[in-house]
């Protein structure tokens, strides 16, 4: 069986839909919303605001409601202290 090379593991992963809640494997479970492919990475952005930042596509899964429930809440809470998101 031939050796993927990454671009072909990256044509092969689904890209989420805009504003899915993704998970950073590589960043210690980080959450952010997913806003796009930029090249090879895909950007997420923080659930409570901030940078976006870049992941390669195989650091990144579906959020478990767990994880979905733990980043609505905060954004809720960031939006309660009147934090611009």
């Amino acid at each position: 069986m031939p050796e993927q090379s990454p671009t072909d593991r990256q044509e092969t992963a689904q890209v989420p839909e805009i504003g899915t809640l993704m998970v950073d494997t590589s960043r210690d479970n980080r959450v952010g919303g997913f806003r796009g492919v930029a090249g090879p990475y895909w950007s997420l952005r923080p659930v409570c605001g901030g940078y976006e930042w870049e992941v390669k596509p195989e650091h990144a899964r579906p959020a478990d409601p767990m994880e979905r429930l733990r980043a609505e809440n905060a954004r809720c809470n960031a939006r309660s202290r009147g934090d611009v998101l």
